[in-house]
């Protein structure tokens, strides 16, 4: 896909489609649309006349020129009201215009980024989240199909006025890497549970390694073992793929800061010997999904090259039922030495968190951030579209919160508290790896998580245990793995 940052008039443009955003306070169109309306002899108007356009959120009117232009259409794109634009409304309307003009097959088009009335002077990052938007609203997993859709977008112009062109360009590098990294995730989300074994998720840091030049250890189930991490260790005792641990390390010339990114890495949920029913098992694929964003996001660190030293951490494991499998009562001794009695074997995220967590800790980082489909209570909580954000820093929370509210993968927080302490404390070990209540299970879990942490390091826990993966679809998410939460903190990497 080529894109291009143009400027000039609307009338000149050499492309198969011209898409120029309508609102519903515009009563008239543009002096450039009514140029374009001229050469199609009055077109635009009579057809916004006997469709009734309005600018309706969603709505679109499509113009063939019939030959009498430059270009082969003119598509005008129902924004809805003006005041509630922003940003992410911007990526939804680049999502709309991808599936117009694959309808209509239509290859090479030009975005017409000066009909959008966001701030003016902020052309480039509205042009940046237009691009995100066809992007990862583009997206589809067929790789297992035998028929194909071969639709492919060639080329995508992006006009704005001659002084942002520059600027714009390097935002629109920005987003598409931002949301090609987020494919990625997505892909290997997508990938079943016999494909993608902890060892494949290895292999794929090994190619990104290769690829950029990263730093990375791969250790085996032995190594495991000797480095004390027995709670992640139970988890992966039950299945014949073997764990692996990895840590990928990115590191510029002179970095700013240091920071620890550790992704939920179950390539498969049984749920272990408290086994799940059947429909709960399905799409356990996805529960690696925090694995996955930390693999995206070194994608995107790759192409990018920010100042700032990063460590991506996953402890792959697949939970399985075996003779070998932990059990429920069991005492289990994790690396920093806090010992964890087991009240169900399907909560064995926070059990491979943990050693992560304090292997991270002992890398001495300026911050520590977790991603995790870890809780079905935190979907419960906040609906399947946001993710829920914990942690020991107030400041760090808050910037992150901040940053998803450009991105539009939103987040929100879920407050630590005494009396839930209560409920992980067990009577024959230092904490239980469920809470004692049903209720506030997304928090008891955070809270589980924190005892692994260095109370020195600043450290979040984003639960996308909703977000990571839907059965429907919304806005630019296919059905399907979402990529959730990649460009966010990429973008909050870039901003350190």
């Amino acid at each position: 896909m080529n894109i291009k940052v143009t400027s000039g008039h609307l009338k000149n443009a050499r492309i198969k489609a011209v898409v120029s955003y309508f609102f519903k306070e515009d009563r008239k169109l543009s002096a450039e649309l009514e140029d374009l309306d001229k050469i199609t002899g009055g077109g635009i108007s009579q057809l916004k006349r006997e469709q009734k356009f309005d600018g309706s959120d969603g709505s679109v009117l499509t113009v063939p020129t019939f030959g009498k232009g430059k270009m082969d259409y003119i598509i005008l794109i129902g924004g809805g009201s003006k005041k509630k634009l922003d940003t992410d409304k911007v990526r939804r309307l680049g999502n709309v215009a991808y599936r117009v003009l694959k309808n209509l097959k239509i290859d090479r088009f030009l975005i017409d980024i000066e009909s959008l009335p966001l701030n003016k002077e902020e052309e480039n990052i509205t042009a940046q989240a237009v691009v995100e938007g066809i992007i990862l609203g583009s997206y589809r997993f067929d790789k297992y199909l035998t028929k194909k859709d071969n639709y492919k977008i060639k080329e995508i112009q992006i006009r704005v006025k001659r002084k942002y062109k520059s600027k714009t360009e390097e935002s629109v590098k920005i987003g598409k890497i931002l949301a090609e990294s987020q494919n990625f995730t997505r892909d290997i989300v997508n990938e079943p549970g016999n494909v993608v074994t902890p060892v494949k998720l290895a292999e794929i840091a090994q190619e990104l390694a290769e690829k950029y030049g990263f730093e990375l250890k791969i250790y085996d189930e032995k190594e495991i073992e000797k480095m004390g991490m027995n709670a992640y260790l139970a988890v992966a005792k039950g299945s014949n793929n073997p764990p692996r641990f990895i840590h990928l390390t990115y590191k510029p010339k002179k970095p700013k800061k240091r920071v620890a990114l550790i992704g939920k890495g179950l390539t498969f949920d049984s749920g272990g010997l408290n086994i799940k029913p059947g429909d709960y098992m399905r799409w356990m694929k996805a529960d690696k999904s925090g694995a996955c964003a930390v693999l995206g996001i070194f994608r995107a660190l790759g192409e990018l090259q920010p100042d700032v030293e990063v460590h991506g951490i996953i402890a792959a494991a697949e939970n399985m039922p075996d003779g070998k499998s932990y059990r429920p009562d069991d005492i289990i001794k994790a690396r920093n030495g806090v010992t964890i009695e087991i009240g169900n074997t399907d909560a064995e995220g926070r059990l491979t968190l943990a050693d992560a967590l304090s292997y991270a800790s002992d890398l001495n980082p300026d911050m520590i951030i977790d991603m995790a489909t870890l809780t079905g209570a935190c979907v419960v909580a906040l609906g399947e579209y946001t993710a829920g954000v914990m942690g020991n820093d107030e400041r760090l929370i808050n910037s992150i919160i901040d940053v998803s509210k450009k991105t539009g993968e939103w987040m929100w927080q879920l407050p630590f508290n005494d009396m839930l302490r209560e409920h992980i404390k067990a009577p024959h070990a230092d904490v239980y790896n469920i809470g004692t209540t049903r209720y506030g299970g997304a928090i008891t879990a955070g809270l589980f998580l924190e005892k692994f942490v260095d109370k020195k390091i600043p450290w979040v826990h984003i639960d996308i245990a909703g977000p990571a993966h839907n059965t429907k679809g919304w806005y630019y998410n296919p059905k399907g793995a979402t990529g959730f939460p990649v460009r966010t903190i990429t973008t909050f990497l870039l901003s350190q």
